[in-house]
C-alpha cells in the first residue's frame, strides 16, 4: 500500500525542482514558489508514509 503513495511522492518532489528551477532560469519567481511548496509538500507525504510504515512493522 505505501509504496504506491511514496512513488507519487517522490515523483511530486521531481516535479517540484523541475519548476522551481525552471521558474528560476526564466525569472519567473512565481512558478519557482509553486514549485518549492510542490517540493516540500512531497517530502511532507514521504515523511508521512515513512512513518507509517515504521509502525506497522
Amino acid at each position: 500500500m505505501g509504496i504506491g503513495k511514496k512513488a507519487k511522492s517522490i515523483g511530486q518532489m521531481a516535479e517540484g525542482k523541475a519548476k522551481e528551477t525552471v521558474g528560476k532560469a526564466v525569472g519567473n519567481a512565481s512558478l519557482a514558489r509553486k514549485g518549492k511548496a510542490e517540493m516540500v509538500k512531497g517530502r511532507v507525504n514521504y515523511a508521512m508514509e515513512r512513518g507509517k510504515d515504521k509502525f506497522r512493522h
